[in-house]
C-alpha cells in the first residue's frame, strides 16, 4: 500500500496553509497554480497519473489544468456538479474575483481549463481502482455542493468537509466561504465520513488527525455555533468573536495560518448567505 505523504505548497510563502496529498502516482487536491513550483519540487521524479479533486475551489483544484498541460494523459476526477467548471472556469473565476478582488492573481495564479477528455466525472458511492490503489468515493456536500471525499486504506481524504486544523494545533474550524454553504448537508456529510470509521482524516488545511471522532464532533458543534452567531450577530462582532476564539487557543503563527486558510470575513459571508437563502 502506498503511504500518503503531504507536500506543503507554501501558500504565499506561509507553511501549514495548503497541502497536496500524494499516494504513489495519485494526487489529492494539487492546490493553486500560484503554488505550482512548490508542488513540482515536492513531487520530484514522480509523474502523476491521476488527480482526485475533493472540490473545485481554487485553493484545492486551481493547478489542475496546468498539470494536465504538463502531463497530457493525466486524468482528473471531479464531482459532476464541478466538472463543467473545470472544463470552462470563467464563472468560477468570476465568482472568486468577487471575493478576492485585486489579490486574485497573487493568491491563486492562472487557472487553465481541463480538456473534457481528461475529466472523469464522479457521482458518489463509486470505487476507483488506479493501478494498485483503491479509493471509495462519498458525496459530501455542505462546504460546497460539488464536494466529495475519498477513502483509501482507512485514511479519509476530506478536503474541507473535515474542517481546518492546522498542524500542531488542537482546534478544528469549519471553513464557510460563499456561495453554497449548507449547514444541514454538511452535518450529514460529517456523519457520512464517520460511518467509514476511518483511522485518520487527511485535510488540505492542514495535515492529518487520528482522533477522528473528537475532530468530527468538534467540527459539528462549532459549525452549528458559528452558524447561529452569523445569524444573530453583525459582521464585525462575528469576526471579532472568531478571531478571539482562535487566538485564545493557538499560537500567533498558527492563528495566522488559520486566518489565511479560512479568512473570518469569508466565514461570515458564507453563513450570512446561507441564512438569506433559507429566508
Amino acid at each position: 500500500m502506498a503511504e500518503p505523504r503531504l507536500i506543503d505548497v507554501l501558500h504565499v510563502g506561509r507553511p501549514h496553509v495548503i497541502g497536496a496529498w500524494v499516494l504513489g502516482e495519485v494526487i489529492v487536491d494539487p492546490g493553486p497554480t500560484s503554488c505550482l513550483e512548490a508542488l513540482l519540487d515536492g513531487l520530484g521524479e514522480t509523474q502523476p497519473r491521476a488527480l482526485l479533486l475533493t472540490h473545485i475551489h481554487l485553493d484545492h483544484a486551481g493547478a489542475s489544468g496546468s498539470l494536465v498541460r504538463r502531463w497530457p494523459e493525466l486524468e482528473v476526477y471531479v464531482h459532476e456538479r464541478g466538472a463543467r467548471h473545470m472544463a470552462s472556469p470563467d464563472r468560477l473565476l468570476e465568482s472568486a474575483r468577487q471575493l478576492y478582488g485585486e489579490d486574485m492573481d497573487r493568491l491563486w495564479g492562472e487557472m487553465v481549463p481541463v480538456p473534457e477528455e481528461n475529466l472523469r466525472v464522479l457521482h458518489g458511492d463509486e470505487t476507483l481502482t488506479l493501478g494498485e490503489l483503491e479509493f471509495d468515493v462519498a458525496y459530501t456536500p455542505g462546504h460546497a455542493s460539488h464536494h466529495v471525499s475519498f477513502l483509501h486504506d482507512g485514511v479519509a481524504f476530506v478536503g474541507d468537509t473535515g474542517g481546518v486544523r492546522i498542524a500542531g494545533a488542537r482546534l478544528t474550524i469549519p471553513p464557510t466561504p460563499p456561495p453554497d454553504v449548507d449547514v444541514e448537508a454538511w452535518q450529514h456529510s460529517i456523519e457520512r465520513i464517520a460511518a467509514w470509521k476511518p483511522r485518520r482524516l487527511a485535510m488540505t488545511h492542514f495535515g492529518a488527525g487520528e482522533d477522528v471522532d473528537d475532530q468530527l464532533g468538534e467540527l459539528s458543534r462549532r459549525l452549528d455555533d458559528w452558524a447561529r452567531r452569523a445569524r444573530d450577530q453583525d459582521r464585525d462582532e462575528f469576526i471579532a468573536g472568531v478571531r478571539g476564539e482562535i487566538g485564545g487557543v493557538v499560537e500567533p503563527e498558527a492563528a495566522a495560518a488559520y486566518e489565511q486558510a479560512a479568512p473570518p470575513d469569508q466565514l461570515h459571508a458564507g453563513l450570512e448567505r446561507y441564512w438569506r437563502k433559507r429566508g
